[in-house]
């Protein structure tokens, strides 16, 4: 947290803030306006040769864990170095400051405990939540974001109590003002820590989180509760983003609160607009519409049902009924094609459902599927890796034209297929985007770019432009206009065009669907600022990795 507005911290203070130090950068003039003559060596040097001594000390960890150590470190002295670091290298380290690489972090938090970092809300002390968010020592105009999770289902590592709540907020909000600019002094990251499952925290002696079972009903709902109530009232500003909530809690709590405050989760929100944008790319380049697919999901987790919501949507939009539009999504889990017979099927998964009488004596499985209803679009949030076999892919573009296929499960040991052999199984004629980063792959002469569907393309954006409409809340219509905002960056009328934009082009994507978002916000009704030179404004909110003068009296 940083120093309130109006402080005029001297001395060692000024060092310990990471918002305010500039470490070997102080002008003379500022060291003994400051009082920190001789607590600093004598050099004056440049924010550029900061920044390359930073980076090449980066580069000497010798692992990704490291690396991500080196850079936290960074931003508990620096904040602004961090983000002039992480800006000019964002694609290298994007990896490093969040998935895959903060999962191990993560794990390693409680061993490695080293500065904190947020605020700890506790479900063993619910009225301690307004002491804790007052204790941050921010106004009610002082913050614009706060992200919070209780870490129940982390990266695909699952339960981390307090270690994945701290992590995660921390790594998420570096991504926000990386890539759209939030400013870092006015956000809050909060770890809800309502006690953990995982055996192998409760049984380490270095845990720093609540050492009982997660609790859950009533109390956890009343905990929750109270930390809307409380922050919302204490930061009336403040879009609320949740993070890695198991699949039982985040769509109830999101559902709770989203027509009433603003608020995003971007599991199931942010990963469903950015594969409708690379939905939206597909169709531009496959000369079709939206109306017209068959969908099959193969993975009916909070992710896949979050893009099932978000493609349903986009066909009502273009033109189908509501329940005709459901019909087009085929669901398939664990267990098979999801059927209305099913007694294990969440709230989310219910709508979907075929009827029991559809599927009756008929395999249920993917291939079985996809045999039956020769989809256009083949998703996968599965994490089975090389579920979409040669077998499956082929038998699919047997019957489309251009067949789009998204594997998007990640890490690479878990991708459903390899863009490479998508490629080659249907003749090149594959609309291909991925969770995880590929190299450009050349096939037949055509060298296909390969677009990831990273939820950071599009939830930076979004948060910036919800924070300049100051919109009550975030419609249905402001995640659609995101993802309309990022498909429209793309050109994909050359063979082998990407679907998406590029990780190195964030800031320009991030300010694209600022605008976008912000005056979808106007146009319905839910901006409570003067929105009058949107993208003006939107540039004019981004705050920049620079140094300025330090006020002294």
């Amino acid at each position: 947290m940083t120093a309130r507005a109006g402080a005029r911290p001297r001395g060692r203070k000024v060092l310990q803030d990471p918002l305010l130090n500039k470490g070997t950068a102080f002008s003379p003039e500022e060291r003994v306006k400051l009082g920190i003559e001789g607590l600093i060596p004598p050099a004056v040097e440049t924010l550029d040769q900061q920044a390359r001594r930073a980076y090449t000390q980066y580069h000497a960890q010798p692992t990704d864990l490291m690396k991500n150590i080196y850079l936290e470190g960074l931003r508990d002295r620096n904040e602004v170095l961090y983000y002039r670091l992480l800006g000019d290298h964002l694609r290298e380290m994007l990896p490093i400051v969040y998935d895959p690489t903060v999962a191990q972090a993560i794990e390693a938090y409680s061993a490695d405990y080293r500065r904190p970092r947020g605020v700890y809300l506790s479900i063993d002390d619910v009225d301690g939540i307004e002491r804790a968010l007052r204790n941050t020592g921010l106004g009610p105009d002082d913050v614009d974001l706060i992200v919070a999770s209780d870490a129940e289902q982390i990266l695909g590592i699952g339960d981390w109590g307090v270690n994945g709540g701290a992590g995660i907020t921390a790594g998420k909000l570096a991504v926000y003002t990386a890539a759209a600019g939030v400013h870092p002094g006015r956000v809050i990251p909060v770890a809800l820590d309502v006690g953990t499952d995982n055996e192998k925290l409760l049984d380490d002696p270095a845990y720093v989180g609540n050492r009982h079972r997660r609790v859950r009903g009533e109390a956890y709902d009343a905990f929750v509760d109270a930390y809307v109530r409380t922050a919302t009232r204490l930061f009336r500003r403040a879009m609320l983003h949740w993070e890695d909530f198991g699949p039982s809690n985040g769509r109830r709590i999101l559902e709770r609160y989203t027509r009433v405050i603003p608020t995003f989760n971007d599991d199931m929100q942010g990963t469903g607009a950015i594969v409708l944008a690379a939905m939206l790319g597909a169709l531009r380049a496959s000369g079709t519409s939206m109306r017209d697919q068959r969908v099959v999901v193969f993975g009916a987790g909070t992710a896949g049902m979050g893009i099932a919501d978000q493609l349903r949507d986009a066909m009502v939009a273009d033109g189908l009924g509501h329940e005709e539009a459901v019909r087009r999504i085929w669901p398939i889990d664990r267990q098979g094609l999801l059927t209305d017979d099913m007694d294990d099927l969440r709230d989310y998964q219910a709508p979907y459902a075929r009827p029991a009488g559809e599927t009756r004596g008929r395999p249920t499985g993917l291939a079985e599927v996809v045999r039956h209803v020769e989809p256009t679009v083949l998703i996968g949030t599965s994490t089975v890796h090389r579920a979409f076999t040669e077998q499956i892919v082929r038998a699919m573009a047997a019957a489309v034209d251009r067949p789009i296929i998204f594997p998007l499960s990640n890490p690479t040991e878990r991708i459903e297929a390899m863009p490479a052999d998508l490629l080659r199984w249907t003749a090149g004629r594959a609309l291909v985007a991925t969770g995880i980063p590929v190299q450009p792959i050349t096939y037949d002469r055509v060298t296909h770019a390969i677009g990831q569907a990273n939820n950071a393309l599009l939830y930076p954006g979004l948060g910036l432009g919800t924070i300049v409409a100051r919109a009550r809340r975030v419609s249905d219509g402001m995640l659609r206009a995101a993802a309309e905002a990022v498909a429209g960056l793309v050109d994909v009328s050359a063979p082998g065009a990407s679907l998406l934009p590029q990780a190195e082009d964030l800031r320009e994507v991030s300010a694209a669907v600022a605008v976008a978002v912000a005056e979808q916000a106007a146009k319905e009704g839910l901006a409570r600022a003067d929105l009058k030179e949107t993208s003006q404004q939107v540039r004019d909110a981004m705050w920049q990795p620079v140094y300025c003068p330090l006020r002294t009296a």
